[in-house]
């Protein structure tokens, strides 16, 4: 086999893009550490933090150069109009963030870039979930119908990542898992194109919990990252339900592709549940922050970010791997896998409450975490560099 073929060879590209990725984010986040601290590009310290240093937050920068050089290295030609349209949507997106991470904008105009950028994917790419696959009786959605649910699978599954992002580790070991589930599925349809990107985005995110597990050069993905990975797995999700579309005439589609869609991505979207029906029978904005997601809850409770990392994770694989024995060896129908799954969700909330009462609120100091006045320390700087060189000189 000459390299020509190597390089041809599908398998072959996949491994590749999952390695190239790894590199370069283990490459370029050390660079983005140092510029970060040189020009104090750092996360805030707030009473709801989980972090107790000023912490690098442009990781972000790093899983979308790193995904987007190694896909492009590749010939696609299967790729698609919609795959052209993400990248271009996550390019918006990623401008959004970095602005976002350094100069914070509004909830409000983050959400409607997030809008903006599902719709040029749905309309244009021609995108859209138009089967429920004979879930709660529906089978075939109306445009407007379809075009509503497809919008907000979108920006529910980019700020339900979002959401997860309070600790060490979660969002970019969920997102991994994730992306490489979508990676191996896309593969056995022959979508390589996607698999590719797949793999692309794992390796890029393996690359990044090099560091964000770090204590010395520790960084967090930011809301530059999170975006970009939530709105990835979004597609992922979406493009692997409408592919199915036409399982009752294919036998090598599957019938619960919007359930198995859901289990892979069962942790951000069970956390955004519950703390959406939380606030709001609090009377609260459901978009308001608090430290009442599972993950605070277990950090609160004496678990570290590790640990607590490593429990919701087995959770979001168990659930997968039951998910995939009810389906394909009990053969249990799509109704009959959902409402498994509403019991699981309403266990996970019983769970999350009666972990809640151990929490010793005496013993969770906030005052540790107050805000840090960034022009403050902007200006200490600046004076301590202006002595340095006074010292130089003398």
């Amino acid at each position: 086999m000459n390299n020509i073929e190597i390089l041809a060879n599908k398998d072959f590209q996949l491994l590749i893009s999952f390695v190239v990725a790894l590199f370069i984010t283990v490459t370029a986040i050390p660079v983005i550490i140092n510029i970060s601290r040189l020009k104090d590009l750092m996360a805030e310290i707030k009473s709801r933090s989980s972090h107790k240093k000023l912490t690098p937050t442009l990781g972000g920068v790093a899983i979308f150069a790193a995904t987007l050089i190694t896909y492009f290295i590749w010939d696609n030609p299967q790729e698609g109009h919609d795959l052209h349209l993400t990248i271009s949507a996550i390019i918006i997106l990623f401008f959004l963030g970095i602005k976002d991470d350094i100069l914070i904008l509004s909830p409000k105009k983050k959400l409607l870039i997030q809008i903006a950028a599902s719709i040029l994917v749905i309309s244009l790419g021609n995108l859209q979930i138009s089967n429920l696959y004979g879930l709660l009786g529906l089978t075939h959605l109306s445009y407007n119908v379809g075009l509503f649910i497809t919008i907000f699978i979108f920006i529910s599954l980019i700020n339900a990542i979002n959401l997860i992002d309070g600790i060490d580790g979660l969002a970019g070991s969920v997102g991994l898992f994730a992306s490489l589930m979508f990676a191996y599925l896309f593969y056995t349809l022959g979508m390589y194109a996607q698999s590719t990107l797949a793999m692309a985005l794992s390796g890029s995110l393996l690359g990044f919990l090099r560091y964000n597990w770090s204590t010395k050069n520790k960084i967090f993905m930011g809301d530059t990252g999170s975006l970009i990975v939530g709105f990835l797995l979004s597609y992922f999700a979406i493009k692997y339900v409408v592919v199915n579309n036409n399982y009752l005439v294919n036998p090598s589609l599957t019938k619960d592709a919007p359930l198995f869609a859901l289990a892979i991505l069962i942790l951000p979207v069970f956390d955004t549940l519950r703390m959406f029906f939380i606030r709001i029978m609090e009377g609260k904005s459901p978009f308001e922050g608090d430290r009442k997601h599972l993950h605070h809850v277990l950090i609160d409770i004496g678990f570290s970010h590790k640990m607590a990392t490593a429990v919701l994770l087995a959770f979001n694989i168990s659930i997968v791997s039951l998910f995939t024995y009810l389906s394909n060896y009990r053969k249990e129908s799509n109704n009959q896998l959902l409402l498994y799954l509403v019991i699981v969700f309403a266990l996970y909330c019983i769970i999350s409450y009666l972990l809640s009462k151990k929490i010793d609120k005496a013993l969770v100091d906030r005052v540790k975490f107050r805000d840090v006045n960034k022009v403050e320390r902007l200006r200490i700087n600046e004076t301590q560099d202006s002595n340095n060189e006074k010292k130089a000189l003398n």
